[in-house]
């Protein structure tokens, strides 16, 4: 029954299957009491990519725009992008800050 007044997500979404994401959704919205981040692999439309020489193993999509869409109390607040060539490396990658109302 806990609550978070920040509930965060970072490089797992792209690997739930998309029938199951909904689920996921369901989560992050329940336990946050007032900001959502995602920071994921971002493509405009859905996609499929091998992973390790996997099928259906990673997923890019607008996974911000699909939370947004689904609750209409959360409003996009910021969002940028992570580059691997930054001072601190990592993946490519979008990060989307959610406020909840």
């Amino acid at each position: 029954n806990k609550k978070y007044d920040l509930v965060l997500i970072k490089g797992v979404l792209i690997h739930v299957n998309p029938k199951e994401l909904k689920k996921i959704y369901d989560k992050l919205y329940y336990y946050s009491n007032k900001y959502i981040y995602i920071a994921e692999y971002y493509n405009p439309t859905p996609i499929k990519l091998s992973y390790r020489g996997f099928k259906n193993k990673l997923f890019k999509r607008d996974f911000a725009g699909e939370i947004l869409s689904r609750y209409k109390n959360l409003k996009l607040l910021d969002y940028g992008f992570a580059y691997h060539g930054d001072k601190y490396p990592q993946d490519d990658l979008n990060w989307f800050l959610i406020e909840k109302k």
